[in-house]
């Protein structure tokens, strides 16, 4: 692509035709076409790729879109893909397309006035455009081979795309390798460039290292508050991620990498032939030996309680998750900040004021206790007899022990933020100040950083401010604070 760019493309595109009409009439081709080009229109015209082809599929209706990008791994670095490409494509005549794995296009970004072109070529959300249904084309190409590709004009095999030029790369899960998408720039073609592809190659792997970071902290907030079951466990056991990767174990070696658990599995068995239980945590799960093959038996419950953020409070009681309301949530977090116990008038007072009825909670309490269990949940006074694992304690403990950025990354938002509870609320925002406070006053480039990344410092403009005066120019993250900052300091 980089010898396409630096001669006359137009010229280009007329001896690319030429090579393209020669091929495909069975005629030896006084040029040949690059051989990844080659082995590209092979696999397509072997799939029954019509050359002659308008469009391509239509495989997702336009109503279904916004949930697929809301579910797509991709979807968290969009904002980091739009600070990089979308600008340059606007200013060069280009539009940024996203897909997902299977070549289905779920983003278009750029030029407006390259829209309806792209629309005459079904560069749409919606459409599929692996090579299998269009044929040889950057983003179906580079998802075929897992490596950058730039196809300009006949190169395509569809006559449909030869009025484009177009450059992709693919982004990589980091937990598992396999391809998430592909990320494409495209245009005219008199605006190709030679670095259209550096271009494109650089921000797939900013957006790969993106990932990887916030996988990181995932694994770091699994292991901190699932310690508690690990620890409840009497002979070997481990810590596993959701795609079954070890994040914790005891003892601390002996572990394959990667253990796949089917779904549903309640046993697995290690490459060593080891019979292990599987219990499903709130974000993975706990692996142990049976009884049977263990000298002695497991200890206190375990509870696990995950109350912060958006999502749904939920409870795990020895690996088993339990969905919850609002009402019982807080009741579950005030037995938790008062571990001494709690009679039905202070539970009363606490979460629901003077006008808090004790006959009420009594009853709350009663169908509580049946969701998790009376051996967890104990009467006279009420109290919890097990082991407690809860996000907003995680969080407290490490401020109070100065470690901001273990704070930040078990902090997944506000705590119940739907709750009106006098205690609750106080709880809420004392966490939310305090580490805004550590946050503002740590001076660490890579707290300010995940902060401004994180719900509670989205709309935090001084947070944005102090990230771009600590963060190095090179740093991948700089764009995505800046086009941040700029939004915020608009709706002032």
């Amino acid at each position: 692509m980089t010898n396409d760019g630096e001669r006359d493309p137009i010229a280009r595109a007329r001896a690319l035709s030429a090579t393209y009409d020669s091929v495909l009439a069975g005629d030896r081709a006084a040029t040949p076409p690059r051989p990844l080009v080659s082995a590209s229109w092979q696999r397509s015209l072997a799939a029954h790729v019509d050359p002659d082809k308008g469009l391509p599929p239509v495989v997702v209706p336009e109503s279904e879109i916004p949930e697929l990008r809301k579910a797509h791994p991709l979807n968290e670095v969009m904002p980091l893909l739009r600070s990089t490409l979308v600008s340059i494509a606007d200013e060069a005549m280009h539009v940024m397309l996203v897909t997902d794995a299977n070549g289905v296009i779920l983003w278009r970004e750029g030029a407006s006035s390259l829209l309806h072109t792209a629309d005459d070529s079904g560069l749409c959300p919606g459409y599929r455009v692996s090579e299998d249904a269009i044929g040889t084309n950057a983003m179906g190409t580079t998802i075929a081979v897992d490596a950058p590709v730039a196809i300009h004009s006949a190169e395509h095999l569809v006559r449909t795309f030869h009025r484009w030029t177009c450059a992709a790369a693919p982004v990589h899960d980091p937990d598992t390798g396999a391809i998430l998408g592909a990320i494409d720039i495209s245009g005219p073609l008199h605006t190709v460039h030679p670095a259209m592809m550096q271009l494109v190659s650089a921000t797939a792997q900013l957006a790969e290292h993106q990932l990887r970071v916030r996988l990181a902290i995932a694994d770091e907030r699994l292991r901190v508050r699932n310690m508690p079951h690990l620890r409840n466990v009497n002979g070997a056991g481990a810590l596993l991620s959701p795609s079954g990767r070890i994040i914790a174990g005891e003892p601390y070696d002996g572990w394959p990498a990667r253990i796949e658990v089917p779904p549903g599995a309640d046993r697995v068995q290690l490459p060593d032939g080891r019979e292990m239980v599987v219990e499903r945590l709130a974000e993975g799960y706990l692996l142990y030996q049976p009884k049977s093959s263990s000298a002695s038996t497991r200890k206190r419950s375990a509870l696990t309680l995950r109350f912060m953020g958006e999502g749904a409070p939920s409870v795990v009681v020895d690996g088993k998750v339990v969905p919850l309301t609002l009402r019982p949530a807080e009741l579950l977090t005030a037995l938790a900040l008062h571990r001494e116990g709690l009679t039905a008038e202070r539970l009363a007072l606490s979460l629901y004021g003077e006008d808090g009825n004790p006959t009420t909670v009594r009853g709350e309490i009663l169908r509580l206790r049946g969701l998790i269990g009376a051996h967890v949940l104990r009467t006279r006074p009420y109290r919890l007899d097990a082991t407690v694992d809860s996000d907003f304690d995680v969080v407290r403990r490490a401020l109070r022990e100065g470690r901001t950025l273990d704070a930040l990354r078990a902090c997944a938002g506000e705590l119940l933020p739907r709750s009106d509870a006098p205690e609750i609320r106080e709880l809420r925002d004392e966490i939310t100040a305090n580490l805004r406070q550590a946050v503002l006053a740590s001076d660490d480039p890579e707290v300010l950083a995940e902060y401004c990344a994180h719900a509670l410092g989205r709309d935090d403009l001084e947070a944005h401010e102090i990230a771009l005066d600590l963060l190095p120019g090179s740093d991948p993250r700089r764009p995505q604070i800046e086009a941040r900052c700029r939004v915020l300091t608009d709706e002032l």
